[in-house]
């Protein structure tokens, strides 16, 4: 059960017109705080190191004293990959991808430690929970940030430890160990509760088109997905795998769902609408802990990073779109496609299954071991690559050729002395 508490219900932004953490104007001005401040909303932390003092979004070169780097609990994409949010034992950044950049941070002298930082697109609105052995706020509240105001306006709390937040701007999705609740983002009313299997990892993906929720999270089985369809009302059940889900990832319109397994081999795609399983590529032969799944913005490309180190490029034949799931035929899909084949599929069916399987089109090789994120970049064919170590990637791939992938930029985000 979970109990709600608004610090400062009047104010209580609308998420579908925030700021944009870009804006350059001083939102003290146009909406200066009340005189008589609420009882129950706690002051702004005095602890609290902010960039600057009248622009909450606007880096400032005069960052809190140095320090021994930090030590990383929390990385994550927002909800279009144009930046990225890391948690730390005394507080939380923000960074933009292209270019490459520190947007803010906000650190903490007493404890500080965040566990979790999820972003809402560019927009001032964040939710966070603490982390580490000395967490900022309680393991088991989610705590609404407002960055314009520089505290907490609001907080959902639970009877057990928060595991992952995910957010869309008319949304608060909160997962706990084995459950699951959905509320409403303007006042924060639950809306549905749903029970899942044992979910250390947090595991749950959201759509973002507006009006059309899809949510996808484990079911109450080993290897089994639960779809939501709330527009239609529907539950589908996948069997994805026959053991445990290590990683989802859905498409902006939740209509393709690509899954892996604790064993790390095989990733399939499904289609979130009937549930019947579009395509199969392997990873490879040896079993391997999948880190992160990702899809490009037209879901031509899945990029898989795992513990082996080697980030891969998979080429997908179905696209993601309003007229439903097609197969592609352009002249690249289809140059890439036969490429990435087994060069012994001549003999389907005599030989076992993985000499049939569809291989990656494209590999940039990483530290073995290190846990690294996946999305792809907003320029034409590349992947941006966040390691928990504080590297950051910019890589390319060729689309007809494959192969290696050119490293285009690197950055270590966690280095004091580096300027950004």
């Amino acid at each position: 059960m979970a109990t709600l508490s608004a610090f400062s219900q009047p104010s209580w932004p609308d998420p579908s017109a925030a700021a944009f953490l870009t804006d350059p104007t001083d939102p003290d001005e146009s909406n200066p705080p009340p005189d008589d401040h609420d009882p129950q909303s706690p002051p702004p932390n005095p602890n609290l190191h902010n960039n600057s003092a009248n622009d909450a979004f606007s880096p400032d070169p005069a960052f809190p004293p140095s320090r021994s780097p930090p030590s990383l609990y929390h990385l994550s994409f927002n909800q279009d990959q144009a930046c990225f949010a890391v948690g730390t034992d005394h507080g939380f950044r923000i960074y933009n991808c292209d270019p490459f950049r520190e947007l803010f941070r906000r650190d903490f002298d007493n404890g500080g430690g965040i566990g979790v930082v999820e972003m809402l697109f560019r927009c001032n609105i964040l939710s966070i929970v603490g982390g580490g052995p000395d967490p900022q706020y309680p393991t088991n509240k989610v705590m609404i940030w407002d960055d314009h105001q520089g505290r907490c306006i609001g907080e959902l709390s639970f009877r057990s430890l928060v595991r992952s937040v995910r957010l869309r701007r008319d949304r608060i999705v909160v997962v706990l160990e084995q459950k699951i609740f959905v509320y409403n983002f303007a006042d924060l009313k639950l809306l549905h509760q749903i029970e899942t299997i044992a979910n250390p990892k947090g595991l749950c993906a959201v759509s973002q088109v507006a009006g059309s929720l899809v949510l996808v999270c484990p079911g109450l089985q080993k290897g089994q997905v639960r779809v939501e369809h709330y527009a239609s009302k529907r539950t589908k059940f996948i069997m994805a795998h026959d053991s445990r889900l290590a990683c989802f990832a859905l498409t902006p319109d939740g209509q393709l769902l690509a899954t892996a397994s604790s064993k790390g081999t095989l990733i399939r795609i499904f289609n979130t609408l009937d549930g019947s399983l579009l395509q199969e590529v392997r990873r490879g032969a040896d079993r391997a802990e999948i880190y992160s799944l990702a899809f490009s913005s037209t879901a031509q490309w899945l990029a898989v990073s795992s513990d082996k180190g080697t980030v891969h490029v998979f080429n997908l034949k179905v696209n993601s779109g309003s007229s439903g799931n097609e197969m592609r035929t352009s002249s690249d899909a289809n140059i890439v496609s036969s490429s990435s084949n087994s060069s012994l599929s001549f003999i389907r069916g005599v030989l076992p299954k993985y000499f049939n399987s569809e291989w990656s089109v494209a590999q940039f090789r990483l530290l073995e071991g290190s846990q690294y994120l996946v999305a792809f970049g907003h320029q034409k064919n590349t992947v941006v690559i966040l390691g928990m170590d504080g590297s950051f990637y910019r890589c390319q791939f060729d689309p007809v050729n494959g192969g290696e992938m050119t490293q285009l930029e690197y950055h270590n985000f966690l280095k004091p002395e580096e300027a950004f």
